[in-house]
């Protein structure tokens, strides 16, 4: 009875998917009809899109070669109050990691580091005191796949991992790669090297005077709080649909969609089954903060992008206000949706092929996304046919 019980629910499952992909082709074929009727305006007669009023965004990976030298602060210039400021030695360290930025071009192989004791034993103090927290404090995914890092990639409290390294094993996982940065970007370039499943990773790391503090992002908050989760698929994926929805938005939506970002990926809560655990990179790589976030002491509310992406927070500080997302999945839907009311005359779409964006404001482009689900659809749906 079981068995009976399960082939009819899979060729049910089966007849609603193919049901569901013909309804949506037939959609898209509406919007085709539409968009031909109505829309001729997106494109001028040589039948390229012409958006005068929209930002520049990158078309191809290697279009980030644009940016990303473009920084807003540190780099090898350090402001008054950083702990290295008065440290020669440290600032001469600091330019060396923004030369290796600034001559990186996409493709190229990341330079390796040699660093040096006094380097070394910062790391060894982060990552000692935080690995005693993660079996207890961070998400599941994270503790799935850090085992990993210590076994492919060099993660070990005496030894501070190469980017190059981290970079090939993330790419076999998720397809996600680390491109080497001097410094912060704008929150517009930053995001949208994620459409591309490209973080930008700093290289150097914090001062050794204060190793449980830094004032901008270091090779201890990429390494330890943000790699183990783009490991992770559908955590991936929802870094990546953070970036996509920057693509083309106006600067007021990009401000909405930083502060979905920090509330996420920087400093996100998540459930997972009776109980709330940290997958923010800014929590996961602080000692401190960690085991604060799950106290009483900060008030925490359910994710919602609407709500989320208008609330203030300190820099400085331990954030008052953390968002908890349902499941990463969760979080995805609820992001696109958020999307959605961004103001754009058009739809961006990843290609992984030709690791390029896809603008979706023509007819022909939707007939060629209606004829690649549908495909994808068969391939999916034929074994599961003869299987049932």
């Amino acid at each position: 009875a079981s068995c009976l019980v399960f082939v009819t629910v899979s060729r049910f499952c089966c007849f609603l998917s193919c049901h569901f992909v013909s309804r949506f082709c037939h959609f898209l074929c509406h919007c085709c009809h539409f968009v031909s009727r109505f829309c001729p305006f997106l494109c001028n007669s040589s039948n390229d899109c012409y958006y005068p009023a929209v930002p520049w965004f990158p078309n191809d990976i290697q279009d980030l070669d644009r940016f990303a030298n473009q920084i807003l602060s540190y780099g090898s210039e350090l402001d008054a109050d950083h702990p290295g400021f008065t440290d020669p030695v440290y600032r001469a360290r600091r330019k060396e990691f923004a030369d290796i930025a600034y001559n990186y071009r996409h493709g190229q192989t990341i330079p390796r580091v040699e660093y040096t004791e006094e380097e070394r034993a910062t790391w060894g103090i982060v990552f000692k005191e935080l690995k005693t927290l993660y079996p207890t404090h961070a998400c599941r995914e994270h503790n799935r796949v850090f085992p990993l890092l210590e076994k492919y990639c060099g993660y070990r409290q005496d030894n501070i991992p190469q980017l190059e390294d981290v970079s090939r094993f993330l790419q076999s996982c998720t397809g996600f790669r680390l491109r080497p940065v001097a410094g912060l970007l704008s929150s517009r370039d930053f995001l949208a090297g994620l459409a591309f499943r490209v973080f930008h990773s700093t290289q150097y790391i914090r001062h050794s005077s204060k190793p449980t503090y830094t004032p901008e992002p270091d090779i201890c908050h990429e390494l330890l709080g943000h790699v183990p989760l783009f490991a992770d698929p559908s955590f991936a994926q929802f870094s990546q649909e953070i970036g996509l929805a920057s693509l083309g938005a106006p600067d007021e939506y990009i401000e909405k969609l930083a502060t979905v970002y920090w509330f996420t990926v920087e400093f996100g809560l998540c459930k997972q089954g009776s109980e709330i655990k940290a997958y923010g990179a800014g929590l996961l790589s602080s000692f401190g903060e960690l085991q604060y976030c799950l106290t009483d002491e900060p008030k925490v509310l359910p994710f919602d992008p609407d709500k989320t992406s208008l609330q203030k927070y300190p820099i400085t500080e331990y954030q008052p206000v953390y968002f908890v997302a349902e499941s990463f999945e969760d979080a995805k839907e609820k992001v696109r949706r958020f999307a959605a009311t961004i103001p754009r005359p058009f739809s961006v779409r990843y290609n992984p092929y030709t690791q390029s964006i896809e603008v979706l404001d023509n007819t022909q482009q939707l007939r060629n996304l209606a004829d690649s689900i549908n495909s994808k659809h068969k391939t999916i749906s034929s074994p599961l046919v003869d299987f049932v």
